[in-house]
């Protein structure tokens, strides 16, 4: 039976079991992660499409706005990479994803006032992995994020919230809408997760093994 929400360590367990025990690739979860985002955007949001800022980092969060920027780019919507992340730390899916993204020639940049020019945000910084204070680059991109007035998608979690606590760590992005993946999290229905996270979504069509 499906939980109503799960922990970080249980969806990582659901994902490495459809990925190394069923076989389905790593990048085909990602696809289908990022279609789902794409469709919420352009179904839900149709009047903050002038430009789509996807704000990514070097994991496979990061790898999902990735993809979700190419979805749109390919879809026509005008959209520009803002990098927050440490290339020398990307994952594998990551620098798939950034391959894609530079064939298309899709604009990328590190300068966080470009989000003073977003209609809608994608935050793709962190995912479920985070569990310790957000510093550096990326507080300083979550407080820019919170600063605009743009729509603010948030990919799987809002970054800096707790997937298991729902606590705010350190400093969160303030989400219109989260689309979490496969289940809801417990740090999306708790603590300050509840409000950072906006309306929850739930993609619940991935592709990922489920009990």
């Amino acid at each position: 039976m499906k939980q109503e929400a799960i922990t970080a360590e249980e969806m990582r367990h659901y994902d490495s079991y459809t990925i190394n025990t069923i076989g389905v690739p790593s990048l085909v979860l990602m696809e289908r992660a990022s279609l789902a985002v794409r469709d919420e955007i352009l179904n839900g949001y149709p009047i903050a499409l002038k430009h789509v800022v996807v704000v990514a980092g070097s994991g496979n969060n990061g790898g999902d706005g990735l993809d979700i920027a190419r979805l749109l780019h390919i879809a026509g919507v005008k959209v520009t990479i803002l990098n927050v992340g440490n290339p020398d730390h990307a994952s594998d899916e990551h620098k798939v994803q950034d391959k894609i993204c530079q064939y298309y020639q899709i604009p990328q940049t590190t300068d966080l006032t470009i989000l003073r020019d977003a209609t809608l945000i994608v935050d793709a910084m962190f995912g479920i992995g985070i569990d310790r204070e957000i510093t550096g680059n990326y507080a300083a991109a979550i407080e820019a994020i919170n600063a605009t007035d743009a729509v603010v998608i948030a990919v799987d979690m809002p970054s800096g919230i707790n997937t298991d606590t729902g606590e705010v760590m350190g400093v969160a992005v303030k989400a219109t809408a989260t689309v979490t993946f496969a289940f809801n999290k417990v740090g999306l229905t708790t603590g300050a997760g509840k409000e950072f996270a906006g309306r929850v979504i739930i993609a619940d069509d991935m592709g990922t093994y489920k009990v």
